[in-house]
């Protein structure tokens, strides 16, 4: 029983150990000299949803459907993109009279969360995160989200996850308030599932440093530098994504746009709200990682100071057998107890008795 207990512990802290360094993302991963790397050979596949309060079409499209699809009456159409191809992205945004440079930003990697109002457009660029209970990691999937008069576009890197699942499950029902509201509505409900998401990585982060505290605690971490570097690693990454996600809402919030209702000023404060709160963890995690690097410091400088003080008290009390033993054996002619019989053992006991003595004075004087 011990056994398993031990073996379900080691696989709970498995992924921590496992963490590769070679997929350790760059602190600076953005460059607009170069080109950021993306996954060309994915096929984008294009979502539709066309909806008002009493119809709902759901379907995939081909790349030529979906430039054809805003084109609805009375009917809100938000359109996914999943998978981020230059050919593609540059037709439908074409087909949706969207500007260059709102082009440039959706298929460049690796940005910094914004919103932008642009022509007719809004345009907003926020980060999705995914805690990889494989490996440790938070990986990071950049969503571009482009809000016209009666049209929502989505653009996402990677096409097998995401968490909109709830939206989508929300715009079937036929009674639900996503049903009866307009674009600038669908608008907040997927900048509103992000910000909420993100709550979800730091309570896994939140875990792991509880660990740790505890095992520092213990005295039970001989790796605690490591690991917490690799942890403030994380927590670094973890800032650098949500902090912008805070003005980008602030955005919307104080925005005059006629895309936004003013009804819904109140929903983006909520977001708000939200994501300040999620900065305010963040910020609390890298505090209490200084901390933790800090109390590991500390217990390194008080072990080295155990053993100095231990291998301080061996020399002290060596070091009377060791005047005892010099002086017993100089080379002169005349040397006390030299002649006598009992004369090895009164100096043993010499040897024996001083150390003896220091240890009850050291004990009286408290010094260990």
């Amino acid at each position: 029983m011990g056994f398993r207990k031990q073996a379900n512990r080691l696989m709970t802290l498995l992924p921590e150990w496992t963490w590769n360094y070679s997929k350790r993302k760059p602190i600076t991963s953005y460059n607009p000299q170069r080109q950021e790397l993306r996954h060309e050979d994915v096929v984008p596949v294009y979502t539709l949803f066309s909806y008002n309060h009493t119809l709902l079409d759901e379907r995939q499209l081909s790349e030529a459907d979906a430039c054809t699809s805003r084109r609805q009456h009375d009917q809100t159409v938000w359109i996914n993109i999943d998978g981020l191809r230059k050919k593609e992205v540059e037709k439908i945004c074409t087909c949706y009279d969207i500007h260059n440079l709102v082009i440039e930003d959706i298929l460049s990697i690796g940005q910094r969360a914004k919103m932008d109002e642009i022509d007719e457009v809004i345009y907003c660029l926020l980060p999705m995160l995914y805690y990889n209970d494989g490996t440790g990691q938070i990986e990071t999937e950049q969503v571009s989200i482009i809000l016209g008069r009666g049209f929502v576009l989505s653009f996402q890197e990677d096409p097998q996850r995401d968490v909109f699942n709830p939206i989508r499950e929300k715009l079937r029902a036929a009674g639900s308030k996503l049903r009866q509201r307009k674009a600038d509505y669908l608008c907040y409900s997927l900048i509103d599932i992000i910000v909420d998401s993100y709550f979800g990585v730091i309570e896994k982060m939140n875990e792991r440093i509880e660990r740790l505290e505890d095992a520092l605690l213990l005295q039970k971490e001989n790796a605690a530098l490591a690991r917490i570097s690799i942890l403030r690693r994380e927590v670094m990454l973890l800032r650098r994504s949500i902090l912008p996600v805070r003005d980008l809402v602030n955005g919307f919030f104080r925005s005059e746009n006629e895309l936004l209702e003013e009804r819904h000023d109140k929903y983006y404060k909520d977001v708000l709200d939200h994501i300040t709160q999620a900065n305010e963890f963040v910020e609390n995690q890298r505090d209490m990682l200084m901390n933790l690097q800090d109390l590991s410091m500390s217990q390194i400088n008080l072990k080295m100071n155990e053993v100095m003080k231990l291998f301080t008290m061996v020399a002290t009390l060596l070091a009377p057998a060791t005047v005892i033993g010099g002086i017993f054996g100089m080379n002169f002619d005349v040397i006390p107890l030299t002649h006598q019989q009992d004369g090895f053992y009164i100096s043993v006991a010499l040897m024996l008795i001083i150390p003896v003595l220091m240890i009850i004075w050291f004990k009286r004087k408290g010094w260990f």
